[in-house]
């Protein structure tokens, strides 16, 4: 069957370039957006956070962590739940009620690069979470003037 696409026009959009992984490093952002969803298998649910970078030469890049919050795995559960924490203390929202709760507050955001088992491509993994003024060993080019630290880094 057909899709309707209801007068899309490409004039209108910018294509997509497909783009590299961000580097790894520490990076100054916000969880943009966040959706609970089920397990290809259906044996679980995650909780996917959409992390929008805020600062430096890659603003505007996300990457993706995704929490496997009900798993069959006791471990597997145990380890997320502190991952999430991590998220929470690095924010300052330590009983958050709803991930909306998490949305649109700076954080640091340690990124590592990782093999994807399934085609072998470079993807991003977040791996640590901290308060946003732990930033301030952000990637910056050799020879950065240090004017160009944004004012919620400032001391």
């Amino acid at each position: 069957p057909m899709a309707t696409l209801n007068n899309f026009d490409a004039n209108q959009v910018d294509p997509s370039v497909a783009l590299d992984p961000t580097p790894a490093g520490k990076y100054l952002a916000v969880v943009s957006d966040s959706e609970y969803k089920p397990t290809k298998n259906g044996g679980g649910k995650y909780l996917q956070l959409t992390f929008q970078i805020i600062d430096g030469e890659h603003k505007g890049r996300l990457v993706w962590a995704r929490l496997n919050l009900e798993n069959k795995s006791e471990m597997t559960v145990k380890i997320v739940r502190g991952e999430l924490s991590a998220i929470c203390r690095a924010l300052g929202i330590m009983t958050p009620r709803d991930s909306a709760e998490l949305h649109n507050l700076p954080l640091t955001i340690t990124v590592k690069l990782k093999k994807r088992e399934d085609n072998g491509e470079m993807t991003n993994e977040v791996t640590a979470w901290a308060k946003k003024d732990a930033a301030a060993g952000a990637p910056q080019q050799a020879g950065a003037a240090t004017s160009t630290t944004p004012p919620w880094l400032r001391r």
